[in-house]
């Protein structure tokens, strides 16, 4: 785009023609981690005048092919100009391919190919023109984070057992995906530097309340002197508490959870210190893709930047926070500008700054 058709387009950002933007939603319609997402990105999408389509595949992860398919098969006037999707449960490599021939170009947000699915993608722009880039949030941070501060908690309440250590269970996502595989490493660290830590067992609740329920049920009986449940969303925290409750356990007491997310649920749990450590604010990841996307579309290539990014987007969770957070997000009428983020629109804007508490200032 030239610089007089940039100044309509500042100028009179309805006359330019809306880009076409399909995502590819990993979650499920009524999940709230994943509506929550589509909906900052309906947000981005408003504010930078962009013609957004959310496709949930319900966790799926064969229902995604079928939606690529339909994407593709549309009429050149319908069908997207760009599509986002994650690489849960390791679709990235089939969804590139199926995209590749189409013309329509792929940004992989919230999680991209691992080490090993290299050798089927490689990165972007090479064996996969069509693949532009990827954004991820740092996901070390979050389980790092939460990590630390449950750690913290349980020495504060001189939760020790006999052996003066503090001993914990962790219930991760799942084994393969990209974020579930750096959320682990991250608490993990935090376990190392501790020094009075005893990880007991990391197990995979499969993201959901009703997995982490059972397995928590034999974490309890295998491990009795856990007083720390490490989990890698708020689903798996609250199936865990669950199970504790029906052995008569008190949470936040007898046991301490952390979790990730900004479910309302899981919000509220830290006001009332059922959560002892909270961290969320990466649902963002898609709505800043959307500014990455419209900058590429508008000639400001994020190349220089890096085609792959990976940017902190946690943050640790106050009741204060918390507060803040569904003040702002809740809103019927919350409107965010994203254009200032924007390098095409900015020219002054060298870094992307996407972090998630300067949203809510």
């Amino acid at each position: 785009m030239n610089k007089y058709w940039l100044m309509i387009a500042l100028w009179c950002p309805m006359l330019v023609w809306s880009q076409r933007v399909a995502f590819i939603n990993p979650g499920k319609s009524d999940e709230t981690y994943w509506v929550t997402a589509s909906q900052s990105m309906q947000l981005a999408a408003e504010s930078l005048n962009m013609d957004l389509e959310v496709r949930y595949a319900q966790r799926e992860h064969l229902r995604s092919f079928d939606i690529a398919r339909e994407l593709i098969a549309r009429p050149a006037a319908s069908r997207p100009e760009y599509v986002i999707f994650s690489n849960d449960h390791a679709v990235s490599p089939e969804l590139l391919r199926l995209f590749e021939p189409s013309g329509i170009k792929c940004f992989l947000a919230y999680s991209k190919p691992t080490l090993h699915e290299r050798a089927q993608t490689g990165g972007p722009r090479q064996k996969y023109k069509n693949w532009i880039g990827s954004l991820e949030p740092k996901a070390q941070d979050a389980g790092y984070l939460t990590a630390k501060a449950l750690i913290g908690k349980g020495r504060s309440m001189k939760l020790h057992a006999p052996d003066g250590r503090l001993h914990m269970v962790a219930i991760a996502g799942d084994r393969s995906t990209n974020s579930s595989i750096l959320r682990n490493a991250g608490m993990r660290q935090a376990v190392k530097e501790a020094g009075d830590v005893v990880l007991e067992q990391e197990v995979y609740g499969d993201w959901t309340r009703d997995k982490a329920a059972e397995q928590a049920q034999w974490l309890y009986e295998r491990y009795p002197l856990a007083r720390l449940v490490w989990a890698g969303n708020d689903l798996m925290a609250f199936g865990a508490m669950q199970t504790l409750e029906q052995r008569h356990g008190v949470v936040g007491k007898t046991v301490l959870f952390s979790g990730v997310n900004t479910s309302d649920e899981a919000l509220q749990d830290l006001r009332i210190g059922r959560l002892s450590a909270l961290a969320g604010g990466h649902f963002i990841t898609g709505a800043w893709a959307l500014v990455m996307i419209y900058d590429h579309h508008h000639g400001k290539d994020f190349a220089n930047e890096g085609l792959e990014l990976e940017l902190p987007m946690f943050a640790l969770f106050t009741p204060a926070l918390a507060d803040r957070f569904q003040q702002v997000f809740n809103s019927k009428t919350q409107k965010i500008d994203f254009r200032k983020y924007s390098k095409a629109l900015n020219p002054r804007v060298q870094r992307y700054a996407f972090g998630f508490e300067q949203l809510l200032k």
